[in-house]
């Protein structure tokens, strides 16, 4: 049946390469952009209860609204883009992800955090941290 009506409308393969298409420069673009935040984060990014200063937020106050709503903006366009590649074709789960990290919400740091004590997340980052002759990144418990 959904095949059907797949191949019957042209809407909907239309629909279907958009998708697939920010499917392909999502993906491409995490195996960019999530290496090299990762290798910029300062050691003890994660060793404070609460997130440290970013640098844009000593800007003029309309420049530091202006990246936030634009960075929250991105995000959710990924988090919708994501679950709809959940069932159509694309990287749902990676685009999701790569959106909440750009969404700002209450917890957020905490969840951040959370997430990278575990032993597979915070092997991988110090992999790629090692990789660009960094620090290990440093975790409380």
């Amino acid at each position: 049946m959904l095949t059907d009506w797949l191949k019957n409308s042209p809407i909907n393969s239309e629909w279907l390469a958009a998708l697939a298409t920010i499917s392909l420069v999502t993906f491409l673009l995490s195996l960019i952009v999530i290496p090299w935040i990762v290798v910029r984060l300062p050691a003890d990014y994660f060793t404070d209860e609460t997130r440290p200063k970013l640098p844009f937020k000593d800007a003029h106050p309309i420049i530091g609204l202006s990246i936030n709503l634009l960075k929250n903006i991105m995000g959710v366009i990924l988090i919708i883009a994501g679950i709809l590649m959940l069932v159509l074709p694309g990287q749902g789960i990676l685009t999701i992800l790569i959106g909440l990290g750009l969404v700002n919400f209450p917890g957020k740091y905490k969840l951040e955090r959370y997430l990278v004590t575990k032993t597979g997340v915070l092997k991988g980052m110090n992999w790629l941290r090692k990789k660009a002759n960094k620090p290990p990144l440093r975790v409380t418990d």
